[in-house]
């Protein structure tokens, strides 16, 4: 007897978190955090008790794969934006960012970019080289040709 699996939607099984259409959520958190967006999108209106520089505060608009940060203290409001008759609800997680240890802030900072150009100082040299050598050639069939 062949067994049959269910189709099941990417959207049912990601995302600790779950929003409705006509329902809104309020988020404030008491350290900086991440909302990441996994299906659906939602309007977000980020604004604190502080003075917001630029893109921070104000609405923005999330779609999957969006995860923006929140600092500490912000206040966040969101709900989905849903097509009309869409009932499906926005899937997300709602997490703290781990603070990053000296260490592997100056592996971000400084060493990831260091191997970045040192690749791309190597690429330089081997298309040097190839030019170089498609210069020597052409101009050697130029002479070979008497032209």
């Amino acid at each position: 007897m062949p067994r049959t699996t269910p189709t099941v939607s990417p959207c049912q099984t990601i995302g600790g978190w779950r929003l409705h259409p006509g329902q809104a959520m309020a988020l404030r958190p008491r350290r900086a955090s991440l909302l990441r967006i996994y299906c659906g999108r939602v309007w977000v209106t980020q604004g604190g008790p502080y003075p917001v520089e630029g893109r921070e505060s104000g609405d923005h608009f999330l779609s999957p794969g969006d995860a923006p940060r929140a600092p500490a203290g912000a206040r966040l409001v969101m709900e989905p934006l849903a097509d009309a008759g869409d009932e499906r609800p926005v899937h997300f997680d709602w997490t703290e960012v781990v603070p990053q240890r000296r260490s592997e802030r100056f592996a971000q900072d400084v060493l990831t970019p260091a191997h970045e150009l040192r690749a791309a100082v190597v690429q330089s040299g081997v298309a040097l080289a190839r030019l170089v050598r498609g210069l020597i050639g052409w101009g050697g069939a130029r002479l070979a040709s008497g032209g």
